[in-house]
C-alpha cells in the first residue's frame, strides 16, 4: 500500500525505495547535485507537508485569530445563542415588570388604603404593634386604660389589629398561677390545688372551643359544688331556661354557632389571680380577667371581622370538707361576681353573646350612660350598675 498523509494519497513504496537507494549511493561527505527524481520527490514532499499544515490550522481554528475586527466566537453557535438568550431574558424581565406595575395600579384602584396607610404611617404603626414586646404580668390593678394607639379595622389575617389585645397573651398562657403558700388553715398543697382548679375553671368557661361554639360546659359544671341550691344547680337551670335574671353568661362565654364563628383559634387574655386565707379551712381565690374574641359571620365566605370583649371579676372558694358541711372534696364554690361584655347586643337573653358588626344596623336598645372603654382594666366592675346597656369607645 502507498503511504498516505492526513488529507490525500502519498508516494508509492517503490518510489520511496528508489529515493532511499539514490541517497545511499551518494557520498555523505561531499555534496552532490541530487538527481532529477530526488529533486521531484523532495519538492512533492514539501508541497504535501505545507498542505497538511494548512489543513491542520483550519481544523483547530487558529486562523480565526487573524480577524481582530470580529468579536471572538462571532461565527460559533453557542456564543451567539447565549447573547440572544441574555437579550430575551432582559425583555422578559421588562415585560414582567410591566405586568407587576399594571397589577399594582389595579390593586391600588381597588384598595387605595394600601397607599394611604403607608403615607399616613399606619403601615409602620401596624408593624410596630406586631413587634412590640408583651406587657409585664399584671400583678395589681392598672391605674389607667391602655393607650388608644392608632385605630385600625380587624381582618381575617390580622383579627386583633388595632386592639390593645394584640400585645396580650394567647389563651391559657395569659392565666398565670401565683406561687402557693399555706393560708387560712389550708396547707400549701391545698392552696396549690385551689389555684390550679381556678385556672381550669377559667379555661373551661372562657377558652374551651366547644363552649365558645355554644355547647354545654361540662368541665365547668364538674368543678362546681354539686350540693345545695347554688353554683352547679343554678348554672344548669340557666343553661336549660336562660332569662334576664338567670343567664349562663354570668359564668361562661358562648356564641351562637348559627350566627357567628371564631375568626381565629386564638383568644387574647389579660388579667391576674390572687389568693388569701378566709375563715378556718377556707382559701379564697380572686380572679379579674378580660378575654378578647375575634369573630366573623357564620355565612360561608364572610370576611368581616368584629371583636367581643368579656371581663369577669369573681371569687372562688376551696373549702375543707372536714370543717365545712355541704362541701364536696375537690370542688369549688362561687363567691361574689361581676361581669361586663363589650360589643354584645343588649336585651337578648338566650344564653349567647351576639356581637355586632360594622355593617349591622343599630341595636334596638339605645345605650345609656357614659361611653366605656372595654379594655380599661383600671375600673372596678363591682361598682357597675347591673343590667346597664352602655356604649363602648372601641372594640
Amino acid at each position: 500500500m502507498g503511504r498516505q498523509g492526513d488529507d490525500g494519497p502519498g508516494i508509492s513504496d517503490a518510489e520511496w525505495d528508489r529515493f532511499r537507494e539514490e541517497i545511499e549511493r551518494q557520498d555523505g561527505n561531499a555534496p552532490k547535485e541530487p538527481s532529477a527524481r530526488a529533486r521531484m520527490v523532495t519538492e512533492r514532499l514539501r508541497r504535501e507537508d505545507e498542505e497538511r499544515r494548512r489543513a491542520e490550522r483550519g481544523r483547530f481554528g487558529r486562523a480565526r485569530t487573524s480577524q481582530p475586527a470580529q468579536p471572538p466566537g462571532w461565527r460559533t453557535g453557542p456564543a451567539w445563542q447565549g447573547a440572544q438568550g441574555s437579550g430575551s431574558g432582559k425583555r422578559r424581565l421588562k415585560a414582567a415588570g410591566a405586568i407587576v406595575l399594571i397589577a399594582g395600579l389595579a390593586l391600588i384602584a381597588v384598595r387605595p388604603e394600601l397607599v394611604i396607610d403607608r403615607i399616613t404611617g399606619k403601615t409602620q404603626a401596624r408593624e410596630d404593634a406586631r413587634n412590640a414586646p408583651l406587657p409585664p404580668v399584671e400583678s395589681v390593678r392598672p391605674t389607667a386604660a391602655p393607650e388608644a394607639g392608632q385605630p385600625d379595622r380587624p381582618t381575617l389575617k390580622e383579627p386583633f389589629r388595632g386592639s390593645p389585645a394584640l400585645q396580650w397573651a394567647d389563651g391559657a398562657a395569659g392565666i398565670e398561677v401565683p406561687p402557693a403558700t399555706a393560708a387560712g388553715g389550708m396547707s400549701k398543697e391545698q392552696v396549690a390545688q385551689a389555684l390550679d382548679q381556678a385556672k381550669r375553671f377559667l379555661v373551661a368557661a372562657n377558652l374551651d372551643p366547644a363552649v365558645l361554639r355554644g355547647e354545654r360546659p361540662e368541665a365547668v359544671l364538674a368543678l362546681l359544688e354539686p350540693q345545695g341550691e347554688r353554683d352547679r344547680r343554678l348554672l344548669e337551670k340557666a343553661l336549660a331556661r336562660p332569662t334576664a335574671e338567670q343567664d349562663p353568661l354570668w359564668l361562661v362565654s358562648r356564641f351562637p354557632a348559627a350566627e357567628v364563628r371564631l375568626a381565629t383559634d386564638v383568644v387574647k387574655t389579660r388579667g391576674r389571680m390572687t389568693f388569701e386565707g378566709g375563715r378556718p379551712g377556707e382559701v379564697k381565690v380572686s380572679l379579674d380577667y378580660t378575654f378578647t374574641y375575634a369573630l366573623t359571620k357564620a355565612a360561608p365566605g364572610s370576611e368581616e371581622v368584629t371583636r367581643t370583649i368579656v371581663r369577669r371579676q369573681f371569687e372562688l372558694y376551696l373549702r375543707d370538707p372536714e370543717r365545712w358541711q355541704e362541701t364536696t372534696k375537690g370542688t369549688l364554690q362561687l363567691g361574689d361576681s361581676s361581669h361586663e361584655y363589650g360589643n354584645a347586643r343588649c336585651a337578648v337573653h338566650d344564653g349567647y353573646l351576639h356581637p355586632s358588626f360594622p355593617t349591622d344596623g343599630p341595636d334596638r336598645v339605645a345605650p345609656s350612660g357614659a361611653p366605656v372603654d372595654p379594655y380599661d382594666r383600671s375600673r372596678n366592675l363591682e361598682r357597675s350598675e347591673t343590667g346597664e346597656c352602655g356604649e363602648i369607645t372601641r372594640f
